[in-house]
């Protein structure tokens, strides 16, 4: 009888955690299937369409590939600026030649633990059009006559976009990098500069091939959250106007328009299409699944 409850114990324990992960976890994975499989405003009664919501999404209209488009190119090129600057810094902040490395770690780290909403206005009031601090830098430098209107061209737009993902995110990876530094030993060094190896060398035959690990956990991180992006593209775009009834979503020709932000807009926006929305949420979901696999299918080979 003893026996019994022992073995009837930890299942105790473990409830509230399971009826927990049913109700807020299991249940909403499953309901949100479901009205992917439905045409539904959220008011009126349910209407079973089966996959209409997934075939939709190949039509432009829908503009769920060039927001994955979008998406993807925002990732490609600010992912790789934000390892080299983040593995720039954190070797810079691991050499024995810089003092105050805390003070430097806490001031580059900064930026990522700042809330995208503040993120977002900050670089509105930036590169404002009229009274943004980076026109009034260029105007008394010279270096332009009038003001660039940085959030109203798509070119434009999508750089001030991708500095911001830089600025916000090399911390991140210095973090990362800085740990992956401490655990390489030292006597590799040692034997490197006794062979006399030079600085570069070092880092190209020693240095990187031991971050790899680091850096793959990286590259896998950093498109999983890139493929979240909304609030900072939304707020920086809405803070110039662009988020009104009257403006396009996404700015300019939509050339900002994120995964996520479709599947805001579509779901919650002005249209209010729940079951378009929820199939969006798993087509996105089976492409982040498939980066993933094709990342850690990679890293695998390199290993073996």
């Amino acid at each position: 009888m003893e026996s019994g409850k022992r073995k009837f114990t930890p299942y105790v324990f473990l409830s509230p955690y399971v009826v927990f992960y049913l109700m807020f976890g299991l249940f909403p994975i499953l309901f949100s299937f479901y009205v992917s499989l439905t045409s539904w405003d959220g008011i009126k009664d349910r209407t079973f369409v089966g996959f209409a919501n997934y075939l939709y999404l190949f039509n432009p209209d829908s503009h769920f590939f060039r927001s994955i488009g979008n998406t993807l190119l925002f990732v490609a090129i600010s992912l790789p600026l934000q390892i080299m600057l983040g593995l720039l810094v954190a070797t810079l902040l691991y050499s024995k030649w810089v003092k105050g490395k805390p003070l430097f770690q806490l001031v580059n780290f900064m930026p990522y633990i700042v809330t995208p909403v503040a993120v977002g206005l900050m670089f509105n009031l930036l590169f404002d059009w009229q009274a943004g601090t980076v026109n009034k830098v260029l105007i008394n430098l010279g270096l332009i006559e009038e003001g660039i209107y940085w959030l109203g061209e798509a070119l434009y737009a999508r750089v001030v976009i991708i500095l911001m993902l830089v600025w916000k995110g090399f911390g991140y990876t210095m973090i990362f990098y800085l740990a992956g530094l401490s655990n390489i030993s030292r006597e590799l060094y040692e034997a490197a500069q006794v062979d006399g190896a030079n600085a570069i060398r070092t880092f190209v035959s020693i240095t990187w091939p031991m971050l790899r690990p680091v850096t793959f956990f990286i590259i896998i991180t950093g498109i999983i959250g890139g493929f979240q992006l909304l609030e900072e593209p939304m707020l920086l775009l809405r803070g110039s106007g662009m988020g009104s009834s009257s403006a396009v979503i996404g700015g300019p020709d939509r050339c900002c328009l994120t995964a996520v932000w479709n599947m805001y807009d579509t779901a919650f926006g002005r249209t209010t299409r729940y079951g378009l929305g929820a199939a969006i949420a798993y087509g996105l979901c089976v492409i982040i699944a498939v980066f993933s696999f094709l990342g850690f299918r990679m890293h695998k080979e390199e290993t073996e």
